[in-house]
C-alpha cells in the first residue's frame, strides 16, 4: 500500500515538471512571435515612411513643375 502512495506522489511530481515544462516551451514560442510580429511591424511602418517621404518630395517637384510652366 505503501509503494502505491509513493508511487502517486512520484507520478503527480513527474506530471507537474512535465506540465511547467509544456507551459514555458509555449509561453517562449508566444514570446518569439510576438518579437516577430513587433519586428514585422516596425519594417512595415519604416516602409510607409519612406514611401510618404517619396511621395511628398515627387508631388513637390510636380507642383513645381507646373508653376514653373505657368510662368
Amino acid at each position: 500500500m505503501t509503494s502505491l502512495k509513493i508511487f502517486g506522489r512520484l507520478g503527480g511530481l513527474i506530471a507537474l515538471i512535465f506540465l511547467i515544462i509544456t507551459l514555458l516551451r509555449q509561453l517562449i514560442a508566444l514570446v518569439g512571435f510576438l518579437l516577430a510580429a513587433i519586428k514585422i511591424a516596425v519594417i512595415v511602418v519604416f516602409v510607409a515612411l519612406v514611401v510618404l517621404i517619396l511621395l511628398a518630395i515627387w508631388r513637390d517637384r510636380c507642383r513645381r513643375r507646373r508653376e514653373a510652366q505657368e510662368l
